[in-house]
């Protein structure tokens, strides 16, 4: 079975090898067993039931709540020539009734479904005449109401399970704390052995956190660094994504605003530029980046502090899908806490209680000075052993030597307690440096002793050390408020009979973005490449990365393939793209590499077991073309694996997408009940359009001809038939 797994992996999906757990996972759900998978963004979760759905005879059914996922998912199954639809609230009542009966007719091996949709007794109807081979739960945290994205509408999931007691269920999700994955497993009565748990650590994603000083400038200066490279930005609030939008367009960044107050048309059309690279930039909420699977994103920059870790985790998960190297940047300002309050005081009690234990995680996390990937990866259950992972800026900046900070210490300390306590250290900061805030002449703090006696430090230099003096223990920070409160080993430090070492910097360390390790890469050529891809998308209307990824074109402008088994042997080229797409890149190639005395570079394959195993093991779909070449009749096979004539059929149009011949195509004119008139008419339309799809052939035949028809018609068109009155 495994084998089987293997020679789906690379040749539709072009991959060499599994990635970390992939191979086990999907060996459990072909067993049929429940699977709870916990992975990280980018680490391959969606292969986990595609390669099973390619594998089981009838339906695969997946429930997201991110129609952008299935979308993007649906257009890259498409462009693998894998029959998959989605029943949401975008399609037209049209798009609509032909997805339903293309399931209904077993034209489609993956169905993409909202869990609302999935719960509409009209779905349940239309799924219970079809056979359910698979339930697959997308974003499954939804499910736990200590998730931090609890939807009530997953519950009801568990009742749905009941109505396809055969199909084996598998839940998939990236962020789930111990405590979430537990829930999961409770709520779906999965095994506790059967849950899959990957690594949360994204090796490839530069963590950052700077003080909040000068945010625009700060924002600026950083996205300068990535020219012509896709990132997001993401804010808070609706109107700090507007301003931040109009700024960084007057400056000459390529941008668009993204958020819910849009209107649906805008939003899905700024969305649609960003993925398609019309646009370098998206600025947006939270709402932006769910299910959006480009993988060349660059730089995730937090404008404002996300809400918790998990949230975090997610949006910085959008950057680097490609394993390539990524830059995450948070800025961090002790206000952004508060609005965040704001937005907790309004939920329930049990609700607020959550959120709070959240936000002090990811302050937790902001105010460490050890590697970022210690508190990160120990929040989801994952003890990190190394000291220093080299990709944070904690661990980039090297061991400073400590200073004695306790004169600034004592001042800090004792300004906050002249100030009462109940004040946090933006206002601290203003009366040390003899600001003549609102604030401070509101509470007459000029005419405290402490007044005026830091302006030896910048604000931000006090800010350092305030977080310092939190991580220490010398201060307590009220959640609710933000004001700080002296604890007793601050009082030590007060009476100076204890030492404060530290670090006290002039100005933020400036992480400059490292290039990729792809060091070898010709980039003259693989701005040629970007630029054919893109041409290519524009004329088939899907994102670039639909074509082939970054990583491809990379490999592609440092090995410089020469002929077509050359190019498949590179990530992400399977045999439909290497047929579809990859005379246009080998073309561009040959001319580069002529013109300079550039000779192919071999790939040196890593694991020659799947090579081995691609010639030995054989899927269903090549047993079934040889057997029809054979001499087998469809009937006939129809009957020999107990399954639809469409199953065939489709069998024989997978056999034939991938090069392989087939005789003579008369027996799929003779089960059709078309005239002879009207069979011309359809090879006529498919000279005219093409095969590769069905929807533009059926509707320029005005769809007086069924798909069961079309089915049939293709492949005797690509066996050689003609027709002729």
């Amino acid at each position: 079975m495994i084998q089987r797994a293997k020679i789906i992996l690379k040749n539709i999906f072009g991959y060499d090898d599994f990635r970390p757990l992939q191979q086990e996972i999907i060996e459990n759900i072909i067993r049929r067993k429940d699977t709870l998978v916990i992975m990280p963004t980018g680490g391959g979760k969606s292969l986990c039931y595609q390669i099973p759905a390619l594998m089981f005879e009838e339906l695969t059914v997946v429930v997201s709540p991110l129609i952008s996922l299935m979308k993007d998912q649906m257009e890259q199954l498409t462009a693998l020539g894998v029959g998959a639809v989605a029943l949401n609230s975008t399609l037209s009542s049209e798009e609509y009734g032909q997805n339903i009966s293309r399931i209904l007719r077993n034209d489609v091996r993956i169905l993409y479904l909202a869990p609302e949709t999935l719960l509409m007794p009209k779905t349940l109807a239309i799924l219970s005449s079809r056979r359910v081979d698979c339930i697959a739960i997308d974003e499954a945290h939804c499910i736990s109401e200590w998730g931090h994205d609890f939807r009530p509408e997953y519950r009801q999931l568990v009742e749905v399970r009941k109505q396809f007691p055969k199909a084996v269920c598998v839940a998939l999700t990236a962020t789930a704390t111990p405590g979430v994955q537990k829930d999961i497993q409770i709520c779906l009565d999965f095994e506790a052995s059967n849950a899959f748990i990957a690594s949360f650590n994204r090796i490839n994603l530069f963590l950052q956190i700077a003080p909040k000083t000068n945010s625009v400038l700060q924002t600026t200066e950083f996205i300068k660094k990535f020219p012509n490279q896709p990132g997001i930005i993401y804010c808070l609030a609706r109107k700090q994504v507007d301003d931040l939008t109009k700024t960084l367009t007057k400056a000459g960044f390529s941008v668009k605003p993204y958020h819910a107050g849009l209107p649906d048309i805008e939003r899905r059309r700024n969305q649609e530029h960003f993925i398609r690279e019309n646009v370098q930039i998206i600025v947006a909420t939270i709402a932006f980046g769910m299910g959006i699977n480009k993988p060349n994103i660059r730089f995730v920059l937090h404008y404002d502090l996300p809400q918790s870790i998990e949230s975090y985790y997610q949006q910085i998960g959008r950057a680097g899908r490609d394993g390539l190297r990524a830059h995450c940047l948070l800025l961090f300002g002790y206000s952004d806490i508060h609005k965040i309050k704001y937005f907790i005081n309004q939920k329930a009690d049990k609700e607020k209680r959550i959120a709070i234990m959240h936000l002090s995680a990811l302050i937790g996390l902001a105010e460490t000075g050890n590697c970022r990937r210690i508190p990160l990866l120990n929040y989801f259950g994952e003890k990190y052993t190394k000291a220093a992972c080299g990709m944070c800026d904690n661990c980039a900046s090297g061991q400073k030597t400590l200073c004695d900070l306790t004169i600034p210490a004592q001042k800090f300390l004792s300004c906050v307690k002249r100030c009462d306590e109940i004040f946090g250290a933006e206002h601290i900061t203003d009366v040390l440096r003899g600001g003549k805030t609102q604030k401070v002449i509101k509470f007459n703090h000029q005419a405290l002793s402490t007044y005026g006696i830091g302006k030896e430090y910048s604000k931000q230099e006090w800010f350092q050390l305030s977080r310092q003096l939190l991580q220490n223990g010398l201060l307590l920070q009220d959640m609710n408020h933000g004001s700080l409160k002296l604890t007793p080993k601050a009082w030590e430090v007060l009476r100076g009979k204890e030492l404060f070492l530290g670090k006290m910097e002039a100005k933020p360390r400036d992480i400059t973005p490292v290039a990729d390790s792809e060091s070898d890469c010709d980039q003259a050529l693989f701005e040629r490449l970007r630029e054919k891809r893109k041409e290519l998308a524009d004329l088939t209307n899907v994102p670039p990365y639909v074509i082939f990824p970054d990583k491809t074109l990379i490999e592609m402008a440092v090995f410089f393939p020469q002929s077509p088994e050359s190019l498949r042997s590179l990530h992400g080229v399977g045999a439909i793209k290497s047929e579809r797409y990859g005379s246009y890149f080998l073309e561009i190639i040959a001319e580069y590499c002529n013109a300079r005395g550039i000779p192919e570079k071999p790939k040196t394959i890593l694991n020659p077991e799947s090579v081995i195993l691609e010639t030995a093991a054989k899927r269903r779909h090549l047993i079934v073309g040889e057997a029809y070449n054979s001499g087998k009749t469809i009937v006939e096979l129809a009957a020999d694996y107990n399954v639809k004539r469409i199953t065939i059929i489709n069998h024989l149009y997978n056999y034939i997408a991938e090069g392989n011949a087939l005789r003579s195509g008369n027996e799929f004119q003779a089960h059709s009940d078309l005239t002879l008139h009207l069979q011309t008419e359809v090879l006529e339309t498919f000279k005219k359009l093409g095969t590769e799809q069905l929807k533009p052939v059926f509707e320029a035949l005005n769809e007086k001809v069924t798909y069961d028809e079309l089915h049939l018609l293709r492949l005797y068109y690509l066996a050689g038939g003609k027709c002729s009155e």
